[in-house]
């Protein structure tokens, strides 16, 4: 690891920026160091925005990954850099669209299409507590509070913490998982051995997810978050 890249660690954990930010902050000024051959700290002003128009109009990359770029090499030459660069870029507004909803009826579709005992309880509590995917990585057993029928999310998203809905069939089915899997430090642990007191990784829980959408033969609801947006709107629909 070279010495600019503890220096930008380290600044980003002074900040509080979440793993992910930091990965993406990182992945950003990797970027464009390969694609000058040259450390970062060294480009002039005109060499980043030549570079940020190559990845708008040469690689075609998305507003909002244009976005995220802009922002860690901001924060690089803000905060680790020796000199400041106050490049111009100005990313065009995303338009919003309505998130893709499926029916109650795909849902079950989808959560049952999972053979995998832990991977049908991931899907079924993502879906029924209208969680995150990094949240139901993280759950443990303690957090199912089942007096107040209550899901505590720590470490949710800004590093808030929150209490959700915990359904009775929900729980129903939790226990059962419990008495057959026995989880300890997290309720849905990795399963790979040398991991086994680890969260499983995001990119697990949404490889989970979409085995299971396909198999049910859901052409909509590209990504896990499709739950957490249909559950929410299924709360409104029932009053």
């Amino acid at each position: 690891m070279t010495p600019l890249r503890k220096k930008m660690i380290k600044a980003m954990e002074l900040r509080n920026l979440s793993k992910n930010t930091q990965r993406y902050y990182l992945s950003a000024v990797r970027g464009v160091a390969r694609y000058y051959q040259q450390s970062p700290d060294t480009l002039s002003q005109e060499m980043i925005e030549d570079y940020l128009l190559y990845l708008k109009k040469g690689k075609g990359n998305t507003p909002g990954t244009c976005a995220t770029v802009v922002a860690g090499l901001r924060f690089f030459y803000n905060h680790v850099a020796d000199r400041q660069i106050p490049f111009d870029y100005r990313v065009r507004k995303k338009r919003t669209k309505l998130p893709t909803v499926l029916t109650q009826e795909e849902i079950w579709h989808l959560i049952t299409a999972a053979n995998n005992l832990k991977h049908r309880l991931i899907l079924m509590t993502t879906y029924s507590a209208g969680l995150r995917a990094s949240e139901v990585a993280a759950l443990k057993p303690e957090h199912i509070d089942s007096k107040r029928m209550l899901i505590k999310v720590v470490n949710g998203k800004g590093g808030t913490e929150r209490y959700t809905i915990l359904s009775v069939k929900l729980l129903e089915e939790l226990r059962d998982y419990y008495k057959s899997c026995h989880p300890h430090t997290y309720l849905f642990p990795s399963s790979y051995h040398h991991r086994k007191n680890h969260t499983l990784t995001y990119a697990s829980v949404r490889s989970i997810y979409e085995k299971a959408r396909k198999k049910a033969g859901i052409t909509q609801g590209t990504g896990i978050h499709t739950l957490r947006h249909s559950f929410a709107t299924h709360l409104l629909e029932a009053g």
